[in-house]
């Protein structure tokens, strides 16, 4: 009789840890970002994505009939967090995991995606996470590489053929940007005359920016994520450097321009192309990007940021999957994601067998801050009549 009740039990516990896939329940989704913690900024933006595309799904009837259900779970910006969060969203139930943007997390957390066949989004952007391809593992933003290209293709329009580049050695995403520039910088005509690091604990960037003044540098490019980008802006405005700051996607957001204040004005950034919605053309890209500024703005009283774009876009292409492979099987998910094409706010997504990233750099925009507020270059805008995702 010990042996029937216990083996109800765990029969019991069973079906609660995978009700998620129940064909007539909801579908349970994981969410794990950085809620607290250095990359706070980024995490917040997902989860305000992520959740109005739920609500924006379930509103017009779910998957097939099914709700989502979004659990959202804090990695508090330390890879150890994401790993539990992962392990109790698999225990809890959820078919598919939408994945920190803190790259160090991320790849902490993919190998266990691996393991447990089960599908893997990651809001963070670094290359090491799909290159080499892992089965599981799908990238929401742009890779560090695909920003990196862009901005070199930026600097060749221009004319900008000597650049000073800093890195954030702590962080993965800034790693593969900073190893993108230096393998491709020669392919676009430039060369990197200030080659400096950092650390995501730094305050003080005088040691950095030194050299520039008699490098012959026409651009400091730097690659940094959360606090530190802020500290590297103000810092530049007062060093008396004369030459245009480039930062990446990773502070496509008020939460980047409201700090850096007056600092980052006329800052130039490769972002996701959603960054710039505002001033897309009529297309059926504006379309999909006006879908979530119109709620985004809503409820927030802005225009979406880099991370709330990319929140949003996970649910969009998992839900998408999901629907296509007519299943919440984590091994039909995964090859129905391998075919996967489709228009977002971030732009056109192309997965295949052997390109998990999905987007190239047609997707990523060269902005400039102008008013507190990302406008595209002139370049980008010349850009936007010839290379606009459809």
């Amino acid at each position: 009789m010990r042996k029937l009740a216990l083996l109800l039990v765990l029969v019991l516990a069973g079906c609660s840890a995978s009700s998620g896939n129940d064909d007539s329940g909801p579908i349970r989704i994981g969410l794990t970002v950085p809620l607290t913690g250095n990359y706070q900024a980024l995490g917040t933006g997902d989860q305000q994505g992520a959740k109005i595309a739920v609500a924006q799904i379930n509103a017009a009837g779910g998957i097939d009939g099914r709700k989502i259900e979004l659990v959202v779970k804090d990695d508090k910006t330390q890879p150890d967090q994401s790993v539990l969060a992962f392990n109790a969203h698999k225990s809890e139930g959820a078919v598919a995991v939408i994945g920190s943007s803190f790259s160090n997390s991320a790849l902490a957390t993919i190998p266990l995606a691996e393991r447990n066949s089960m599908p893997y989004l990651s809001l963070a952007a670094a290359d090491q996470q799909v290159d080499p391809v892992r089965k599981f593992a799908f990238q929401i933003p742009a890779r560090a590489s695909t920003y990196a290209e862009q901005t070199l293709k930026y600097f060749q329009s221009v004319g900008i053929t000597k650049v000073a580049l800093a890195h954030d050695t702590k962080s993965s995403y800034a790693v593969a940007g900073y190893t993108a520039v230096k393998a491709k910088a020669a392919q676009y005509g430039v060369t990197v005359v200030v080659d400096r690091s950092f650390d995501t604990g730094t305050q003080d960037f005088s040691a950095v920016y030194a050299p520039v003044r008699t490098s012959g540098a026409q651009a400091m490019f730097v690659w940094a994520t959360g606090p530190p980008a802020v500290i590297a802006t103000k810092q530049f405005a007062t060093a008396g450097l004369s030459i245009p700051l480039v930062l990446t996607g990773a502070q496509g957001t008020p939460l980047f321009t409201k700090p850096a204040g007056a600092a980052a004005e006329k800052v130039v950034l490769s972002a996701a192309i959603g960054v710039i919605g505002s001033s897309l053309p009529a297309s059926p890209l504006k379309t999909a990007v006006d879908k979530l500024a119109v709620d985004y703005q809503k409820q927030y009283g802005a225009y979406p940021p880099q991370f709330a774009i990319d929140g949003y876009c996970g649910v969009l292409v998992l839900a998408d999957a999901i629907r296509a492979a007519k299943s919440t099987d984590g091994k039909k998910v995964q090859a129905a994601l391998t075919s996967l094409s489709l228009l977002t706010p971030n732009g056109r997504y192309k997965y295949s067998a052997s390109d998990h990233s999905g987007l190239s750099t047609d997707n990523v925009a060269m902005a400039t801050v102008t008013n507190g507020k990302f406008v595209p270059t002139p370049w980008m805008t010349s850009q936007l009549t010839t290379n606009l995702p459809s």
